[in-house]
């Protein structure tokens, strides 16, 4: 199987290759925002939203802007590969800045569902590294769509996941010294262990 392929591409980034159980990208927010479900999925849904066009955008940018190849000697016109993470960094920062004003501005439900937790996503380090990882993997740019929308949607099932069970040991008896981050880092560690059982259903792309 063609691990480029749409299947592959799905199947690896949600269960085999997950994101924080595998890659272990986006650690801040699976922490910090998984103490109750329904700040997860609206974590996910933000996280979706945003490294699906923050993908698409700097994928655009880096293949007509910092590394252009020129169609017939298949020579770079220019290399700017250099300047990749600085205007990465700001071009995501700049669109979580965009989409939370226009959000504002023409949906006030929705900024209310997801405004809590966008200026959260210029710092989660997921987003950035499936922006580069896109491009390192040579995709382009309807398989890095895919496989940016699927690695949103592992981070939100490792996510929703990792906050059911953080709610359900609030209602265990959980020794003191557990409580809080040792616990949730226990917890985490075997969280990645089950997922492990998906190796090799797909090649990791």
């Amino acid at each position: 199987m063609d691990p480029l392929s749409p299947f592959a591409l799905i199947i690896g980034a949600i269960f085999v290759n997950n994101v924080v159980l595998a890659q272990f990208l986006g650690i801040c927010p699976f922490l910090g925002v998984s103490k109750d479900v329904k700040s997860s999925l609206g974590m996910g849904g933000a996280v979706l939203f945003v490294m699906l066009l923050a993908t698409v955008v700097t994928w655009l940018i880096y293949t007509y802007l910092l590394y252009p190849i020129d169609a017939a000697t298949n020579e770079p016109i220019r290399d700017l590969r250099f300047l990749q993470t600085i205007v990465y960094i700001l071009v995501i920062a700049g669109l979580v800045q965009m989409v939370e004003i226009v959000l504002k501005k023409t949906s006030p439900s929705l900024y209310q569902t997801l405004g809590v937790f966008l200026p959260l996503i210029t710092t989660n380090c997921a987003v950035l590294g499936v922006a580069i990882l896109v491009i390192q993997k040579e995709m382009n740019l309807l398989q890095s769509t895919i496989y940016s929308a699927s690695i949103a949607l592992g981070f939100t099932l490792a996510l929703v996941i990792f906050a059911g069970i953080r709610e359900q040991m609030e209602l265990t008896g959980v020794p003191k010294g557990m409580k809080g981050v040792p616990i949730a880092l226990v917890t985490a560690g075997i969280l990645a262990m089950a997922f492990m059982g998906f190796g090799g259903i797909v090649p990791i792309p």
